[in-house]
């Protein structure tokens, strides 16, 4: 059997209301003084208020940085490390979508180890230690608090990543209450995502693919298939919430042992050009990706295609049953209410050019690929999701 490392989150709570109980989960290990790191649209909501009595009432200092938008820049977390070390907090909480986590994983390693943000991007170049750090996420699709990794934005709209497994969390506390008042679109777009997670983890040519992941990423897609119209279609669905929840966990955990290709790397562009929703940018260009790998990752499509639609046991042969696989998702996607196209989106056909041209820097991505993707390639495919 092949070598593989398998790395992920020390422990995980998964439970309705746990994101009330935060305080007791924390204080042992946290010391007084925390960075609570979210989004303005939570803070304004009162999602984030339970957590935060929670922590005063075990008697912690908070300091709330409020400030992360969508595809979070340099320059926001900086400004969190600036207020983290004015403020000499002993732990950091991450508590909202994936920016917001990824946003709290970058403090907790700049003030825990003092190193600097130019030397930690990359795969494995940061060194740590961290402070102490738990994650929340409201949103089930990036799987962020299970995984080594942070996205960035940094020059206008280049995505830069640090993917260390030092900033996976101590905690990653899973609330479907939370995910409970996610409008559908946002349901619909993160759940994709975390489709994609495990879809792209399955079939990765990484070396460090793996039996675990491979598991996971099935048991992600069962998930997430079976719940993610009722989780769109009847939000207040306590049960589908938390399956979902679960599902991009999962998926969180395959992907961060075997990382995922071209279907990110080609929807990077889509959301730091355009400011695209990461979830939808991935939804627009999946169909097209996989018709691309198809020579080279029929079969093992083939392989995962009843888990999401059960009735695809049916397929002959692992040609059919990989076509009917791509057919079914992006009439999934359309089915939920999501944007089909490129041009749906505000993307111009003269774009295209230029978003294949920046996809070939994401080469940590396309060298998981199953089949190689050059710029000539990467054209063809937005031109066909366009």
């Amino acid at each position: 059997m092949t070598p593989f490392i398998f790395n992920t989150t020390s422990q995980i709570v998964f439970r309705p209301g746990a994101s009330a109980e935060i305080g007791d989960l924390v204080r042992k290990t946290f010391g007084e003084r925390v960075l609570f790191v979210t989004d303005p649209g939570l803070r304004a909501l009162g999602l984030c208020d339970p957590a935060l009595g929670s922590l005063a009432a075990s008697g912690m200092v908070v300091s709330t940085f409020d400030a992360v938008e969508a595809d979070p820049s340099l320059a926001t977390v900086e400004a969190a490390v600036d207020m983290a070390r004015g403020a000499g907090v002993t732990g950091v909480i991450g508590f909202g979508g994936g920016s917001s986590l990824d946003v709290a994983k970058l403090v907790a390693l700049l003030c825990g180890s003092g190193e600097d943000i130019d030397g930690a991007w990359g795969v494995g170049n940061a060194k740590g230690p961290r402070l102490p750090l738990v994650l929340v996420p409201t949103t089930a699709g990036t799987g962020s608090e299970v995984t080594p990794v942070s996205i960035i934005t940094v020059g206008g709209d280049e995505k830069r990543g640090v993917s260390s497994p030092v900033i996976l969390p101590d905690i990653a506390i899973l609330d479907a209450d939370l995910t409970l008042g996610l409008p559908a679109h946002i349901t619909a777009a993160t759940g994709v995502d975390a489709m994609v997670h495990a879809i792209e983890a399955y079939a990765s040519r990484n070396a460090n693919n793996n039996p675990l992941s491979k598991m996971l990423a099935r048991e992600a897609l069962r998930l997430l298939g079976a719940n993610i119209e009722k989780a769109v279609f009847d939000g207040g669905n306590r049960e589908a919430r938390g399956a979902m929840l679960l599902g991009s966990m999962l998926a969180g955990q395959a992907f961060a042992n075997s990382p995922v290709a071209a279907v990110h790397a080609l929807a990077y562009p889509i959301g730091g050009i355009f400011h695209v929703p990461h979830g939808l940018s991935n939804a627009l260009v999946l169909p097209h990706v996989l018709r691309f790998n198809a020579p080279e990752a029929a079969s093992l499509y083939a392989e995962i295609a009843a888990d999401v639609f059960p009735d695809l046991v049916l397929e002959q042969g692992s040609q059919g049953r990989c076509a009917a696989f791509i057919d079914r998702l992006a009439a999934l996607s359309a089915k939920l209410g999501l944007p089909s196209h490129l041009r749906e989106v505000g993307i111009g056909e003269d774009q295209l050019p230029i978003m294949a041209r920046d996809a070939m820097k994401q080469t940590r991505l396309l060298v998981n690929n199953p089949r190689d993707v050059g710029e000539s390639d990467a054209l063809a495919i937005y031109r066909s999701a366009w």
